[in-house]
């Protein structure tokens, strides 16, 4: 079956997050840089499933590391986003041949609206799939399911394109055809492993 229709995730993919978080928490907090990085990641867990609210969890986790405002903190480790125009032009580029091109991205719910109001993505994808709007997160099967019906397509007309090995393993367990790349690698290097997948798009 051909692919008629391209998922792409977000970070890594599409848009970069701070290149050295541990280095921006090392400036509040010295070496208790980690531990309060991991407090962090697991702090976000539920609300990229939307469950309870990020900011409040924030409230509560980072007074007892950090003399810094939770607000700047968050603006400093999730606000700050760099999209990639090459990314955005090459989902074009795949709409403009006909595909159907879509967002798969775990998000909590304020950094998933920053995406669509402020940096426009609704206006790029078909069908975004935001864990916080699903219940679930990647690399969970039922994540892939849920995509795919919200999607209307079988998955194996679906192309999965992440930078996380899990996630491309477990699309691929549910049977969506995926490509592991990351934005350094290059545009070129993508083009490429469309091609592998009878999805041919002309390179920037």
């Amino acid at each position: 079956m051909a692919v008629d229709h391209v998922l792409l995730d977000a970070d890594g993919v599409l848009q970069r997050s701070p290149r050295d978080p541990i280095g921006l928490l090392r400036g509040w907090v010295g070496e208790r840089a980690e531990e309060l990085a991991h407090a962090l990641w697991a702090a976000e867990r539920g609300p990229l499933r939307g469950e309870g609210d990020f900011l409040e969890v924030l409230e509560r986790v980072v007074p007892t590391y950090a003399d810094v405002a939770p607000g700047v903190l968050y603006d400093a480790l999730w606000r700050d986003i760099t999209v990639s125009p090459e990314s955005l032009a090459l989902a074009g580029r795949l709409r403009e041949v006909g595909l159907g091109v879509h967002l798969g991205t775990n998000q909590h719910r304020q950094r998933g609206e920053q995406m669509r109001s402020e940096l426009g993505f609704d206006e790029h994808f078909d069908v975004s799939c935001y864990s916080w709007e699903m219940g679930v997160t990647k690399p969970e099967p039922a994540y892939f399911e849920t995509a795919v019906a919200r999607i209307g397509a079988a998955p194996d007309q679906v192309l999965f394109v992440d930078d996380v090995l899990a996630n491309v393993e477990s699309a691929r367990e549910v049977g969506l055809r995926a490509v592991h790349w990351h934005l350094d690698q290059g545009h070129a290097v993508l083009v490429e492993a469309l091609a592998a997948h009878g999805v041919e798009v002309r390179a920037a």
